[in-house]
C-alpha cells in the first residue's frame, strides 16, 4: 500500500460537510450544478461513496453528498449527458449501490430517464448518418455523447438491449460514409472545443478520451474484453486503430499520438513534435495509451498492447514530461496520469509501470496537501484524492473510473 491515506483522509475530512464546501469561492459556473459530475456535488459525492465502499469512509456522508446532488429539478435536456444531469446522478448513484439494494427506486427511476435520452440521441445519430453529414463531437464523446451513456448502461446492465444498441451505433459510426470522402467517418466539422470556428474551417480529427474517438475506441474494447455479443465490434476496433497508427508519432522523448490534427496537416501528411501534447487524461498519453491497450487486450493483439504500454512507461519515466502537469486534476493534471498509469499496469505484460506509480503518487500527494485547490472531481481535490486513494489501497472498489472509460 502507497502511504497516501494521510493526504486523502485530509481531504476528505475536509469535504465532509456539503455546506462548509465552496464558502470562500464561488463554484465555476453551471459545473457545480448539484447534478455535475465534472464541478458539482455529484462529483464530490463519488469521492465519498468509494471511501465508503472500501471500508474506510462514513456511509453517512455519501448519503448527504448523494443528497445534495439529487436536490434541485433533475434534468434530462438535451445538454445531459455521463457527466451532467440524470446520466451523471444516475452513475454515481449506482456506484453507491453496487450490488447491494441501496437507492434501489432512486435508480429505477434514473434508469428510466438516461434509456430515453439514449434513445433519443441514438435516433438523431442514426438519421445524420442515414443523411451522410459528418457528426459533431456531442454526439459520439464521453463527457456529452454516446460513448459515456454508453459507459454507464455498460456498467449498469450490459445483458440489456441498450448497451447492445448503443454499441451497434459505435460500430456504425466507424463505417465509410456513402459521400465517399477519405477523411474518417467521425472527423468533426467543429473545432476542438464543440463549436463552429472560422480557425477550424474543414474541423479536426480528434483523438481524445474525453470528445475524440478514443473514447469510442475503450468503450468497444471494454465490451468486447466483457464478451457482449454485438457484431463488427472488432472490425471498428480495428479501423480506429488503423487510423490512430498513421497519425502515431515517434521522436526523441518516446513514442505519441496527437491530441487532434487538422485537413492541412492530413495533406502535409506531417505533425510537428511541438504539438505533443502533454501526458494528461483528456488528450494525451494517459488516456490514449489506455484506449490503445484496451484495444490491444480485445483484438489479441501483444504488438499494440506492449506498444501502448511502453509510451506510458517513457512519458512516467520523462521529468520533462512530468513537469507538463503542474496540475492536481483528473482532467489535465497528474491524478489523471496516476490513475490511467494504474489501470494500465494493473493489466501490462511486465510489472515496470507499477514500478512508477509510488513516486508520481508522491508528487502528487506533496502538491495536495499545497495551496488549497477547487474541491471538484475533475480538476480539483477530490478527484486528485480519489486517485491517491485508489493507488494507495490499489482497490477501485467502486469503479469510479469508468466515467473516465479507464475501466
Amino acid at each position: 500500500m502507497i502511504d497516501s491515506c494521510t493526504d486523502v483522509m485530509a481531504v476528505a475530512e475536509a469535504l465532509s460537510d456539503p455546506r462548509n464546501v465552496w464558502t470562500t469561492t464561488s463554484p465555476p459556473g453551471g459545473r457545480a450544478w448539484p447534478q455535475s459530475l465534472a464541478g458539482g456535488a455529484a462529483g464530490i459525492a463519488l469521492l465519498h461513496i468509494e471511501r465508503a465502499r472500501s471500508g474506510l469512509g462514513d456511509w453517512s456522508t455519501a448519503h448527504d453528498w448523494l443528497s445534495v446532488a439529487a436536490s434541485g429539478e433533475l434534468t434530462a435536456a438535451a445538454n445531459a449527458g455521463l457527466f451532467f444531469g440524470a446520466p451523471a446522478l444516475a452513475f454515481v448513484t449506482h456506484a453507491a449501490a453496487g450490488s447491494s439494494g441501496r437507492y434501489r427506486r432512486a435508480l429505477t427511476t434514473l434508469d428510466e430517464a438516461v434509456i430515453i435520452i439514449t434513445r433519443t440521441r441514438l435516433a438523431a445519430a442514426h438519421a445524420r448518418i442515414d443523411r451522410s453529414d459528418q457528426p459533431v463531437m456531442k454526439e459520439f464523446d464521453l463527457i456529452r455523447g454516446l460513448a459515456g451513456l454508453g459507459a454507464y448502461h455498460l456498467r449498469r446492465h450490459p445483458d440489456r438491449p441498450i448497451i447492445h444498441d448503443v454499441l451497434s451505433y459505435l460500430v456504425r459510426l466507424t463505417e465509410p460514409l456513402p459521400s465517399g470522402t477519405e477523411l474518417p467517418p467521425w472527423w468533426t466539422n467543429v473545432a476542438p472545443n464543440g463549436e463552429p470556428n472560422p480557425e477550424y474551417p474543414q474541423g479536426h480529427g480528434n483523438f481524445g478520451l474525453s470528445h475524440g474517438i478514443g473514447s469510442v475506441l475503450a468503450l468497444l474494447s471494454l465490451a468486447v474484453l466483457r464478451n457482449v455479443p454485438v457484431a463488427g465490434m472488432t472490425d471498428a476496433i480495428e479501423r480506429i486503430c488503423e487510423w490512430t497508427d498513421l497519425w502515431r508519432q515517434q521522436d526523441d522523448a518516446g513514442l505519441w499520438w496527437p491530441g487532434f490534427i487538422t485537413l492541412d496537416q492530413v495533406r502535409e501528411q506531417h505533425i510537428r513534435s511541438s504539438l505533443r501534447p502533454r501526458p494528461s487524461w483528456c488528450y494525451g498519453v494517459a488516456g490514449t495509451a489506455r484506449a490503445q491497450q484496451l484495444a490491444g487486450m480485445a483484438l489479441g493483439d501483444t504488438a499494440r498492447q506492449q506498444t501502448a504500454e511502453d509510451a506510458m512507461l517513457t512519458a512516467l519515466r520523462d521529468p520533462a514530461q512530468l513537469n507538463l502537469l503542474p496540475e492536481i486534476g483528473l482532467c489535465h493534471g497528474k491524478a489523471g496520469l496516476l490513475q490511467a498509469a494504474w489501470r494500465m499496469a494493473s493489466d501490462a505484460r511486465t510489472p515496470h509501470i507499477a514500478a512508477e506509480l509510488p513516486r508520481l503518487a508522491t508528487q502528487l500527494a506533496a502538491q495536495l496537501s499545497g495551496p488549497p485547490c477547487d474541491p471538484e472531481l475533475l480538476d480539483g481535490t477530490a478527484g486528485a484524492a480519489l486517485a491517491l486513494h485508489t493507488v494507495g489501497t490499489n482497490a477501485a472498489a467502486s469503479d469510479w473510473d469508468t466515467f473516465l472509460l479507464l475501466a
